[in-house]
């Protein structure tokens, strides 16, 4: 083949782990590290909270054979979700839940369809990565699951998280 003949390689968007440089400024810097990053998923109904890492790639057990819209009627009468990003970071003392943020999804298993905004759940990650917190969309229930699950996932990184975490959730933070 030639090289008129070869198809043009795209660079798309790339997601590797660790340090996408490792010292150097070639190819892989600008790519984005998601080591750190967890999806968790909040059944509203069902009152639980689960780590989903298939959610990285919509490709989550809740959302498998759905077909999403962004038209909240194509689902009516489905169960309410929150898919919520989650990011550790560390500081001297350990490591923290420093970035947590929240999206809603709705998924009608009858109807096979479902309800989110795709844009949204991506915009949503990149600020959890930016170390925000942003759960003020969340009903006081699901806030509390939330909570609940950081909490007994790992209380040393619960109790080292910033105020803003714990006053968004409406927990008291004794240790802060």
């Amino acid at each position: 083949m030639t090289n008129e003949e070869k198809p043009k390689q795209k660079l798309g968007f790339t997601i590797i782990k660790d340090d996408p440089t490792d010292g150097h400024k070639g190819f892989g810097v600008g790519s984005l590290s998601l080591e750190n990053v967890s999806p968790v998923i909040i059944d509203v109904d069902e009152g639980n909270a689960q780590i989903e890492i298939g959610a990285m790639h919509a490709r989550s057990d809740t959302e498998r054979g759905i077909k999403f819209t962004t038209n909240r009627k194509d689902s009516e009468g489905g169960k309410p979700y929150w898919l919520v990003w989650v990011t550790i970071d560390f500081k001297e003392s350990g490591p923290y839940y420093a970035g947590v943020t929240a999206c809603e999804m709705i998924v009608n298993r009858e109807k096979r369809r479902g309800y989110k905004l795709l844009a949204d759940h991506v915009n949503r990650m990149d600020k959890s990565m930016k170390r925000n917190i942003i759960v003020e969309e969340m009903d006081g229930k699901s806030k509390q699951i939330l909570a609940d699950f950081l909490e007994s996932h790992n209380k040393e990184m619960w109790d080292r998280s910033e105020p803003k975490l714990h006053i968004d959730l409406a927990i008291d933070s004794p240790h802060l």
